[in-house]
């Protein structure tokens, strides 16, 4: 078959698209959604075939997406050699978890290996994931699956004994302290090589905030570099064989807007083992619409996070915080970063909450690191805030990183407005981190939604009480029928 560039975008997965009537499907006994093995002057690439009966190919061409072609390293016309692939033996395992059977080492090892090489379609993907979660996996389960993770990628090892990390689970709208905090804790001498992920089932993850204010997709050995120079960096894991399998896993976990307490421990801890850490911080907002919704369910995931932790020798620390509203002011990549530059820089307009929430978790960490006696690490961390030492370290780690830049801002605003008078009695995490993505975050840096109000806070009828950014028209308008719909975001009582 001769190679034809389609322009295509499938995302991740590789697809080929190929007629209906040619000789290779006939003969191969080839349909719709089979997997074939692709061979380009000694190159491979194991795709998911697409057919087409119109006049887009001829009957000797095959169509290739473009992450096909990009990984087929294919020129127009090159002669493809299309065959039948081998049984993807790794499967039969997942089959038994989805009936199930509890997995250990010897069974995540050779699934891991065959998702980190792109062996598995987006549909067994899936399978693996809602096997995982419909049916959870126990302590046993969580350690082999993130030892596997680990073991399918590089690791980094760091001179020294002590190097440092925080992780939030996540669910809190605007939670973004990891800029600040690795600030922090650099400017004191610790080591913390943070690698972040991009958004899963959020408006933005910590990678695209850190995005619109620096470059985030270093190698091993730039990040090797920053690290020596400033004694931390902020970079996106996805870029680095750091757990790769994750970054497969999180790509579908984000379609199926699923994220089981067992992968999210594995997806945590692998990366964390990987970049070589020593101890680690785990912050836990709990509240009614986070992702942790209460005490118990608290209680149950820190003592996982802690078990795994323990399993690899890792030294941790669990901090629960308030979830029940969001952190700061914006919501979305830039809008977050414009909050974080606040705090750094000291504005009088800063958040207070994310100033505070960064510098409990600094402390704990300066704490677990040797830094600071027990009970005196917030008030180490908020002395580098207020002297401006955190604030020179974050631009330094950003030039070092490839150069600072300045988050950008969106073309279309609109507010939302209180219908009635009241005092702000709840905001619903998840109808406003919904109300930020269909406005075009996180993928659209600049769009998300900007609050005006907290909780507690009086309103009157007709005062904004947040306003949505976008990108487009379009989307800002989608966004705003989701809120006038009657998508209770906001509940204002007496």
């Amino acid at each position: 078959m001769r190679a034809r560039r389609l322009g295509i975008h499938t995302q991740h997965e590789a697809v080929v698209f190929m007629r209906t009537d040619c000789h290779v499907c006939r003969s191969e006994g080839l349909t719709a959604h089979s997997r074939v093995l692709l061979l380009a002057d000694g190159r491979q690439v194991l795709a998911t075939l697409y057919q087409v009966s119109s006049d887009l190919l001829t009957t000797n061409e095959i169509g290739l997406s473009e992450s096909a072609w990009s990984r087929l390293g294919a020129d127009e016309g090159d002669a493809i050699y299309v065959r039948h692939p081998e049984r993807v033996e790794s499967f039969s395992r997942v089959r038994a978890r989805l009936f199930g059977n509890r997995l250990g080492d010897q069974d995540f090892a050779p699934i891991l290996s065959d998702v980190s090489s792109g062996r598995y379609s987006d549909i067994e993907l899936a399978a693996f994931i809602t096997g995982t979660s419909a049916f959870p996996l126990d302590e046993a389960e969580t350690v082999a699956l993130t030892r596997s993770m680990v073991e399918v990628g590089d690791r980094l090892v760091w001179p020294g004994g002590t190097v440092v990390d925080k992780h939030c689970v996540g669910g809190l709208p605007g939670n973004r302290t990891t800029p600040i905090v690795v600030a922090i804790v650099a400017a004191h001498g610790l080591t913390i090589p943070k690698t972040s992920s991009r958004a899963i089932t959020s408006p933005a993850g910590t990678a695209d905030t850190m995005e619109t204010m620096a470059p985030v997709d270093l190698t091993i050995e730039q990040i090797r570099r920053v690290v020596e120079e400033e004694s931390g960096c902020i970079v996106w894991g996805g870029a680095v064989r750091l757990s790769p399998a994750d970054d497969v896993l999180i790509r579908v976990e984000r379609a199926l807007d699923l994220d089981s307490e067992g992968q999210l421990v594995a997806s945590v801890m692998s990366k964390k083992i990987a970049a070589g850490s020593s101890h680690l911080v785990l912050d836990l907002p709990v509240g009614p619409t986070a992702k942790v919704r209460s005490e118990a369910a608290a209680i149950a995931l820190s003592n996982r996070l802690s078990a795994v932790a323990t399993a690899f020798g890792l030294r941790s620390r669990i901090v629960l915080t308030d979830g029940t509203q969001p952190v700061g002011r914006g919501i979305g990549p830039a809008l977050e970063a414009h909050d974080v530059l606040r705090v750094l820089q000291g504005s009088a307009g800063a958040p207070i909450d994310l100033k505070e929430r960064a510098c409990a978790l600094a402390g704990a960490l300066l704490e677990l690191g040797g830094r600071a006696q027990t009970g005196e690490g917030r008030q180490l961390a908020a002395r580098a805030l207020d002297d401006g030492r955190a604030w020179a370290k974050f631009q330094r780690i950003c030039e070092a990183q490839g150069g600072m830049r300045v988050p950008p801002t969106a073309r279309q605003r609109s507010p939302i407005l209180a219908s009635s008078a009241g005092v702000v009695r709840s905001i619903d995490n998840r109808r406003i981190a919904k109300l930020a993505k269909l406005a075009g975050a996180p993928d659209a840096k600049a769009a998300g939604v900007e609050l005006h109000v907290r909780l507690g806070d009086p309103v009157a009828v007709g005062e904004p009480l947040c306003t949505v950014h976008a990108q487009t028209p379009g989307e800002l308008r989608y966004a705003l029928d989701y809120a006038w719909s009657g998508a209770a975001i906001f509940e204002i009582g007496d």
